[in-house]
C-alpha cells in the first residue's frame, strides 16, 4: 500500500492518479476530509498535529508521500508545520514505512545563481526558515538511520485545475476571467516553472525507484526558461488573441501589505522575481532519461483547452 498524507491539494491529487495507473491499486488518501480520487482509493481521516493518528495513518504502507500544504500564513507555517514533519518522521520510523517528502524551494538563496541539489540554504523571511527547518529535521533522520526516506523539490508551480501559485494566480487566473495580467517586479528575468502534474509523475516514480531513497532530487522543467514577457507572448499565441498585462512594483506590493493580509505573506517572496531564477534538474534527467517533461506551450494548450469545456 501507498499513502499520501495531505491528499486535497493538486499534487496530491495528480500523484493519486499516477500512483494507481503505473504502480498500484492500493492507495491510502489521508487529510481531515479525504475524498476519493480513483474509485480503489480508500480514505483515511486523520490530523497529522496528531502524533497517534499519524501512526495509524501510515501503518501497514510501504511509502508515504508527504504533500501537505498549508494557507500562506506565516504564524501558521510556524506553529503547525514543525509538529507534522516530527510527527510523520516517527510514525515511518515506527511503521518502517518510506517517506516521500514533496518540498520547495522556500529555503535557497532568492538570487541569480544556479540552484542545485547542493545549494545551501540561505532563506529569505520566515517562511523559508521554516521550510530549511524541517527540511533540515528530515536530512538529521535520515542521516541517523532514522527513516529511509527522499525528498523531491520543484520550483513554482503552474498548471491546471486548481493550481495555486503567483504565476497562476497573476496570469493564468487572469486570463480565465477577462481581466488584464500582472507581473510581479519585472518581466525581463528567467522563470523556472513545473507543470503540476509533471511534479507529481516525478515524484511517484522517484518514490517506486529504491536507489532513489537517502537523497534530495531536484524535479524536471522544460528547461526552455522564459521571461514572463515570452510567457506572455506564447499564451497569447496559444490563446490567439492579445493579453495586455502590467508590472507590479515592489512599492504598489508594499503598500497593498499594509491593507491585504495575503499581499504582506507574498512580500518576502519578491526577490526571486528581481532575478533569473534558474533551478536546475540535471541530476532527474541523467537518472530518468526518458521522463518526457511538459513544454510550456503543450502546457499552456492543456490550460485553454481546460478553460474552453
Amino acid at each position: 500500500m501507498q499513502t499520501i498524507l495531505g491528499a486535497n491539494g493538486q499534487i496530491a491529487e495528480e500523484l493519486a492518479r499516477v500512483l494507481r495507473r503505473d504502480f498500484t491499486q492500493d492507495i491510502r488518501l489521508v487529510s481531515r476530509q479525504p475524498k476519493k480520487i480513483n474509485d480503489t482509493d480508500s480514505l483515511f481521516p486523520a490530523n497529522l498535529l496528531d502524533a497517534a493518528a499519524t501512526l495509524q495513518a501510515v501503518r501497514g504502507s510501504e511509502v508515504a508521500y508527504l504533500t501537505v500544504g498549508l494557507p500562506m500564513n506565516t504564524a501558521l507555517w510556524e506553529a503547525q508545520f514543525p509538529v507534522m514533519m516530527r510527527n510523520v518522521i516517527a510514525a515511518c520510523s515506527e511503521a518502517q514505512t518510506k517517506l516521500v517528502f514533496f518540498d520547495n524551494t522556500y529555503m535557497y538563496p532568492q538570487n541569480g545563481n544556479l540552484q542545485t541539489e547542493e545549494t545551501v540554504f540561505a532563506p529569505v523571511g520566515r517562511k523559508g526558515r521554516v521550510r530549511q527547518h524541517i527540511a533540515e529535521m528530515l536530512l538529521a533522520a535520515m542521516q541517523a538511520g532514522q527513516i529511509e526516506a527522499v525528498i523531491c523539490r520543484a520550483p513554482e508551480f503552474y498548471g491546471p485545475a486548481k493550481t495555486q501559485s503567483i504565476s497562476n494566480t497573476f496570469v493564468f487566473d487572469a486570463i480565465r476571467a477577462g481581466e488584464k495580467l500582472k507581473v510581479p517586479l519585472r518581466d525581463d528575468t528567467l522563470r523556472s516553472l513545473i507543470w503540476t502534474p509533471d511534479a507529481s509523475r516525478a515524484t511517484a516514480l522517484i518514490g517506486n525507484t529504491p536507489d532513489a531513497y537517502g537523497q534530495t532530487w531536484h524535479l524536471p522543467i522544460d528547461e526552455a526558461r522564459l521571461t514572463y514577457q515570452q510567457f506572455i507572448g506564447l499564451a497569447e499565441d496559444v490563446f490567439g488573441r492579445s493579453l495586455s498585462y502590467r508590472v507590479i512594483s515592489k512599492f504598489v506590493f508594499r503598500v497593498g501589505a499594509l491593507f491585504i493580509s495575503r499581499v504582506k505573506e507574498l512580500l518576502e517572496l519578491l526577490p526571486r522575481y528581481e532575478s533569473n531564477n534558474l533551478f536546475d534538474c540535471t541530476k532527474f534527467k541523467r537518472r530518468f532519461p526518458t521522463f518526457d517533461s511538459t513544454s510550456f506551450r503543450k502546457g499552456i494548450e492543456i490550460m485553454r483547452d481546460e478553460k474552453s469545456r
